[in-house]
């Protein structure tokens, strides 16, 4: 899955000589959490609700209203912006900006091309879309959770029996990391009728190491 698929492409930016009372306003009135802070075009920097909130006076301050007003009209969004933030590529992966996002503790993240000009912005929750979408769940979907022999083919025959009984692949996903040595954790979604997913399910507790199985059931 490709970041431009899923970042949001309509950007609302700010100049970094933005008054931070005007890019207070703007998060505010769009309920979002992030500014990318733009100059000539080229994405210079970011600001974020959390950069706001450390930059205004504190609340035990001996400032009256209009100088507090003052200072804040005064302050430029260039003063308080995070400078070179981190980019991302549109055709680099979300599973990229996952990781780089949750290594460096960030929940959003520009993305810009290659000349460096702004062409979206990522946050998790894209991401969570993202990765709902390629599991399949909102079709109604069964999922089936299966330890195989980490070994050529393993996957492929439990993909086949579940074929032969007329089941529709709605996605695969493995992990090396959730069970033993030698050992490959696969957790397959598919559509079936009942009738077949009972004749999987039979299959798979006789010759395989059934982790789980279920349909998700949604409250409405």
């Amino acid at each position: 899955m490709l970041i431009k698929d899923w970042m949001a492409k309509d950007v609302l930016t700010v100049d970094e000589n933005t008054s931070l009372m005007r890019a207070t306003r703007v998060m505010k009135e769009n309920t979002i959490r992030r500014l990318p802070v733009l100059s000539h075009g080229k994405l210079i920097g970011i600001i974020t609700d959390r950069d706001v909130k450390d930059a205004s006076p504190s609340k035990t301050t001996s400032l009256d209203i209009h100088e507090l007003y003052y200072l804040l009209s005064e302050m430029k969004v260039k003063d308080v912006m995070t400078p070179e933030p981190l980019t991302i590529l549109g055709d680099d992966t979300l599973e990229k900006a996952a990781m780089t996002m949750l290594d460096n503790k960030i929940s959003g993240i520009p993305v810009v091309d290659k000349e460096g000009h702004l062409t979206g912005l990522l946050s998790e929750t894209d991401i969570m879309k993202g990765f709902i979408h390629a599991t399949g769940i909102k079709e109604g979907s069964v999922q089936f959770v299966v330890d195989v022999a980490d070994a050529p083919g393993a996957v492929t025959k439990v993909i086949k029996i579940m074929r032969d009984n007329n089941a529709r692949i709605v996605s695969i996903l493995t992990s090396f990391e959730d069970t033993g040595e030698g050992m490959k954790r696969v957790s397959i979604r598919i559509l079936a009728n009942e009738e077949d997913i009972q004749k999987i399910l039979r299959y798979l507790q006789e010759n395989t190491e059934l982790i789980h199985h279920a349909k998700d059931i949604f409250d409405k």
